[in-house]
């Protein structure tokens, strides 16, 4: 998901900032035919999660916002408690003290208590909480119908105009008469 939404997103013609934690380099190498590589250009900036230092990490750089896609529980309890032991957590943090967008695809399932507690928390901040839960009503006919169909509802999110030709009540669906009464 992550990865096709830097495709997205250049498509967008944003500019990328791009944080790959050490653990979503492991499930890139585990779960993709990705190279890390292959990700680096699609960023107009790379940082390690360790550059504490980095622009992204105050305040004062301005972004429309930020995505964490995917993200894991461990980052949304470390955001959901204030605990910045990460460039994503910290960027994560500066976002919300400065008021922009933060949208998090959490990575998980089932929830745990703990995990509907800090994304509720999230949630009560304006954190943009966006498991993947794929709709139907488009009539998907692949996967990656499903997948472009929810990348386009993250980037409605952010406010990024782009071509999601699935949405509701544009056509999709043919009208039936309600309880057959017309």
């Amino acid at each position: 998901m992550g990865i096709r939404l830097l495709e997205r997103l250049r498509g967008a013609q944003r500019e990328i900032h791009l944080i790959i934690s050490n653990w979503a380099l492991e499930n890139i190498n585990r779960e993709t035919n990705f190279k890390p590589q292959d990700l680096y250009k699609w960023a107009d900036k790379l940082y390690s999660n360790q550059d504490m230092a980095a622009a992204i990490a105050s305040g004062s750089y301005l972004t429309e916002g930020m995505v964490i896609a995917p993200c894991s529980m461990k980052t949304t309890a470390g955001i959901a408690n204030g605990y910045c032991d990460s460039l994503i957590m910290r960027a994560a943090d500066v976002t919300l003290k400065e008021g922009r967008k933060l949208v998090i695809v959490p990575r998980e399932t089932p929830l745990n208590i703990v995990h509907l507690e800090n994304l509720l928390k999230l949630c009560r901040m304006g954190v943009g909480i966006m498991p993947f839960m794929p709709a139907f009503y488009q009539q998907p006919q692949s996967i990656d119908d499903l997948i472009e169909h929810f990348l386009g509802r993250i980037l409605d999110q952010l406010g990024i105009h782009n071509n999601n030709k699935q949405r509701w009540g544009e056509n999709l669906i043919q009208e039936k008469p309600y309880f057959g009464i017309e």
